[in-house]
């Protein structure tokens, strides 16, 4: 029997050790290993799921989870975007209501007008025609400062019959806004039944803003849309837009009064 003397400090640290369990001590070394198989290892006499496969099932379901979300991130982005191109698209389709502007040049002794340039818009604003129209005749004038119109522009212009035929199509049955729609359709060479048209230069509640004289197209942006058009040189675009939101504007009571009569 060994009866040496034991050394207090060595007790206390046997005792420390003894406290804390063998696998607690050695985590980082062997016992780690052990663990490692416990997790890797099929208990089959318990007759439990292996723990691996239970946190590999979890990760799965996150997984799909977040697969599925993405998913519907993606039908909704692509369902959105569709529905964004089909109302772009509508938007640039023709509508029942049309407004039409022309731009027109000096031809003779430079008073008479010649078809230059003509721009149709659809009842939300946007452009479903423009086009520039080659000379028929010799050109006297361009009205540059006014019309816009230079040269080069006509030369690589439409033929005017082409031009003719496709806006007379677009005109079948549609209401046709504009500014002094006689002077646009008389370059054009075309008729359109006169219950159709909606001419602002016309509607008496704008003309009020003229004293009853004919109101030019400038004033009626500036004072009922509160917009400047017509600084310089002239768009059809433009005018052709100002035309159809002043029509819009009071689309409802223009028409009531149609009705009326």
């Amino acid at each position: 029997m060994n009866n040496a003397p034991i050394d207090m400090g060595t007790k206390k640290k046997n005792k420390k050790h003894q406290l804390v369990p063998n696998t607690e001590r050695k985590a980082s070394g062997c016992n780690w290993e052990m663990y490692k198989n416990l997790f890797s290892q099929p208990n089959t006499e318990e007759g439990h799921a292996p723990q691996n496969k239970r946190l590999k099932s979890k990760r799965t379901h996150t997984t799909l989870h977040t697969n599925r979300q993405e998913e519907n991130i993606k039908h909704n982005d692509v369902k959105n975007n569709k529905h964004n191109d089909i109302k772009n698209k509508e938007n640039k389709t023709m509508t029942k209501q049309i407004a039409i502007d022309c731009e027109m040049v000096g031809i003779g002794d430079g008073t008479e007008s010649m078809l230059a340039r003509i721009s149709i818009v659809n009842k939300h604003g946007d452009c479903i025609y423009d086009k520039y129209v080659k000379p028929r005749e010799k050109v006297v004038d361009y009205r540059t400062a006014v019309s816009g119109i230079r040269p080069e522009q006509l030369r690589d212009g439409e033929d005017f019959n082409i031009v003719q035929k496709e806006v007379a199509d677009i005109l079948k049955g549609r209401l046709l806004v504009g500014h002094a729609l006689k002077h646009d359709l008389n370059v054009l060479f075309l008729s359109h039944p006169r219950r159709y048209w909606r001419d602002t230069s016309r509607y008496k509640p704008f003309r009020q803003i003229s004293k009853g004289n004919t109101p030019s197209l400038k004033k009626l942006a500036h004072e009922l849309l509160g917009r400047e058009i017509q600084i310089g040189e002239h768009s059809s675009v433009e005018d052709a837009r100002a035309a159809m939101q002043l029509y819009m504007l009071y689309k409802n009571k223009w028409e009531s009064e149609r009705k009326g009569r």
